[in-house]
């Protein structure tokens, strides 16, 4: 059931018809099960979408009523145990060809009962700021009891000549807290200077934020216009997260030209010190792109390519990432945060994890020991040892799979480390019992659970030892 009470007047005419009175909860075979079932779209986005106590999930509903972020409409959550569906927050908003503000990504806090999501401009802004776009958004964080607070993680300022400290010239995404809940890491495209390509940075609670914003925001990657750009740079950083509980580390992936003209995706770490000072770093003009802090430092990981969204552990040692097998096909490799493929001492080099028949698709996630890595792979999701010893590489299937099945997407391990959420696209019915699908035509991305099995809490799935 979708508790209606929590919904705003601007937007009963578009959900009214969506409020179904089904949680969803249904076993499937392969330990799975389907948490909800409602015709509302609901995207998980590779976030971190548990609550810190792991009794809901937060999602964004794209797709539900127009396709993409930049007609997402509403931040929900779902209860774990019952499947109830929840609204988070809905500011007004527009139905119609175009819509506002434009909402997604959407992550929980480690530390508190609050959710931080993409917000693009309100419906009553538009005129002045446009429509949502890449280049226009920013955080927005909202409690997840459904009181529709808002406020803002970083300042958007595309008129002054000179940007203000702290402030950002573009659209902020893929926001993510670290452990501790101090920083969040975030991906980065400019508004005013739109040779410079996508890149990451991070942002730090502050009392002097720009225009009633909550965070300092700085970048952590200066990248180069490609037209511009010469051997070693980088023209795009992405595909990003943090290494460690306390964000001295963030890895990424990027886009560096090399020797011979060529552009490869490598894998690299930028080092964010404890004591950075985030205010010498250079918020930039209108024609000066901003650069990092001092003390930043920027390390190449591998010098072949490297792709995906990668993952640190949470003890900061190891980072997760994909990369080509000797046979060709993709499979996980991860490699000591101090290393590299040149390193001298083998055991500082990436080492293959994964070695699954036909390869990973994504949604790369570590346990919080350290000790398993999961993954999806063959329309479903995998666990993988990756202690030292006789067990590492060995494999389980914790879900169903295969080519009948529908595919797994957007995997989330819950924080304490006992099950898994993913999203997967299945045939979805209104109240009347019609079968109705997204605004893009498909089925619905309902969210889905599994259980890790490992009754002696040690990280790695039993079985496998």
């Amino acid at each position: 059931m979708i508790t209606t009470h929590l919904f705003r007047p601007c937007l009963a005419a578009g959900l009214a018809l969506l409020l179904i009175g089904s949680s969803g909860i249904a076993q499937t075979d392969g330990g799975e099960w389907q948490l909800t079932a409602s015709p509302i779209s609901k995207l998980l986005d590779n976030n971190d979408n548990f609550s810190r106590d792991g009794r809901f999930l937060v999602y964004d509903t794209r797709d539900t009523f127009g396709t993409g972020i930049g007609n997402g409409t509403t931040i929900m959550k779902a209860s774990v145990t019952t499947g109830l569906e929840n609204l988070v927050y809905a500011p007004p908003s527009v139905f119609g060809a175009r819509q506002a503000p434009g909402l997604g990504a959407a992550s929980y806090s480690p530390v508190s009962d609050e959710i931080v999501f993409i917000h693009g401009p309100l419906l009553s802004e538009t005129a002045e700021l446009g429509f949502y776009g890449a280049t226009n958004r920013h955080g927005g964080v909202a409690t997840g009891d459904g009181a529709g607070d808002i406020r803002f993680l970083d300042c958007r300022d595309v008129k002054s000549d000179v940007t203000p400290k702290g402030a950002l010239r573009g659209g902020s995404h893929r926001h993510e807290y670290t452990a501790n809940g101090k920083r969040v890491g975030f991906t980065y495209d400019d508004f005013l200077l739109t040779q410079y390509g996508r890149t990451i940075g991070f942002m730090v609670p502050s009392d002097n934020a720009p225009c009633g914003a909550s965070h300092m925001a700085a970048l952590l990657v200066p990248v180069v216009p490609p037209a511009s750009s010469k051997p070693g740079d980088l023209e795009r950083a992405a595909d990003d997260s943090w290494v460690g509980a306390e964000g001295l580390m963030r890895a990424f992936i990027g886009n560096v030209k090399e020797t011979d003209g060529r552009v490869i995706s490598s894998l690299f770490v930028v080092d964010v010190p404890a004591n950075v000072d985030i205010t010498t770093a250079d918020s930039g003009t209108k024609t000066r792109y901003m650069a990092p802090p001092a003390g930043t430092r920027i390390r190449r990981l591998t010098s072949t390519p490297a792709s995906g969204i990668v993952r640190g552990s949470l003890d900061g040692t190891r980072i997760g990432f994909f990369a080509s097998a000797p046979d060709g096909s993709r499979q996980v490799f991860i490699v000591n945060s101090l290393g590299s493929d040149l390193a001298a001492d083998p055991q500082m080099r990436p080492i293959q994890v994964s070695r699954i028949p036909g390869g990973t698709t994504g949604g790369l996630r570590w346990h919080p020991s350290g000790n398993s890595i999961a993954v999806q792979a063959d329309n479903g999701v995998a666990t993988i040892c990756v202690k030292a010893g006789p067990d590492f590489g060995k494999m389980r299937w914790l879900t169903r799979h295969g080519a009948g099945v529908p595919a797994a997407e957007a995997l989330v391990w819950s924080r304490d480390g006992q099950r898994l959420a993913f999203n997967r696209r299945v045939p979805t019915y209104d109240a009347e019992g019609k079968l109705v699908k997204d605004a893009g035509g498909q089925d619905f991305r309902q969210i889905f659970l599994v259980n890790f099995p490992d009754t002696n809490g040690d990280g790695i799935a039993e079985g496998l030892q």
